[in-house]
């Protein structure tokens, strides 16, 4: 089993005019014809590498994404939903008397789909008004330590 290939400059040497393969010696001299390193020809009309940067970088390469503006800010509040509070119970938070007392001071609560059956106690920054009605509507309180300013 042969390891290592000679480079073609190598094997070529000595024979003909030089061109090592490619024709007239002229054709593939310069640096125009040597194609390009890592992302080089990548731009408008890549389709020639396209099958490489679609295995290497994803879908998300090509076209737009994100937002446009710059003035626009990007909502970066945390959420929970409701179902995934009642689903983790037992491991992060814990029963006393009144029920399940959980503290989420930097998440805003939101509606799920599941049906509540416990008595939440939730301590959180904000909270949407189906979640609140949900949660009063299974014997629980929600404490908001923000006030809602914008419309739900």
């Amino acid at each position: 089993m042969k390891l290592k290939k000679r480079t073609k400059s190598s094997r070529m040497h000595g024979r003909g005019t030089g061109s090592h393969g490619w024709g007239f010696r002229k054709k593939h001299k310069k640096s125009g014809h040597r194609g390009g390193y890592g992302m080089a020809g990548t731009g408008k009309r890549a389709d020639q590498k396209k099958t490489l940067i679609l295995k290497l970088y994803g879908h998300e390469y090509f076209g737009k994404q994100g937002i446009t503006s710059r003035k626009t800010e990007r909502d970066r509040r945390k959420r929970i939903n409701i179902d995934v509070i009642s689903g983790n119970l037992t491991s992060f938070w814990k029963k006393t008397a009144k029920g399940w007392e959980i503290n989420l001071p930097q998440y805003k609560i939101l509606d799920g789909t599941k049906e509540l059956k416990e008595k939440l106690i939730i301590n959180a920054l904000e909270a949407s008004k189906s979640a609140i009605d949900r949660i009063k509507k299974a014997g629980g309180e929600i404490i908001l330590s923000k006030k809602r300013t914008r419309k739900e």
